[in-house]
């Protein structure tokens, strides 16, 4: 999912428009990134906390050459995923939309006029998901030869 594609579901979920929702990632993204910069840990609860990265310099290698290269000081910021992504990422279940977004959806609904949902009868079964995809026997061949 790209930034384009986040606005039109974060505009979706919530009845926002587009630009509204644009605008509240922008001021989120701002804030992450003014909190972490300034040394504060951001945490999200549920979600995760990200937090500021200090990688001292290092000696490393041109893959070309072999030669050593010199590697400067940097800033990089590190998330740590909260317990309830965690349990989410790792449910066999899909994630259970907010209360705040699924009312949000459903008075979007009727103020359109739109039907309500139909029910799914008791004998229905789920949609089974796609099989998982395998990696080609070629790539997965590559990979083991660089692990070595």
């Amino acid at each position: 999912m790209n930034r384009t594609e986040l606005i039109e579901a974060i505009s979706a979920d919530t009845g926002l428009s587009q630009k509204q929702s644009d605008a509240a990632l922008s001021a989120l993204v701002y804030e992450i990134t003014s909190g972490v910069r300034s040394g504060n840990p951001v945490r999200i609860t549920g979600f995760g906390s990200f937090k500021l990265r200090q990688r001292p310099a290092r000696q490393g290698r041109n893959p070309q050459t072999g030669a050593p290269v010199k590697v400067k000081a940097s800033k990089a910021i590190g998330f740590t995923p909260g317990v309830r992504l965690r349990a989410d990422l790792n449910s066999r279940s899909a994630p259970v939309k907010p209360a705040v977004l699924a009312q949000a959806v459903s008075a979007k609904a009727v103020s359109k006029g739109a039907a309500p949902a139909k029910a799914v009868s008791k004998g229905a079964s789920p949609a089974k998901a796609a099989p998982a995809k395998t990696a080609p026997a070629k790539t997965a061949a590559k990979k083991a030869v660089r692990s070595r």
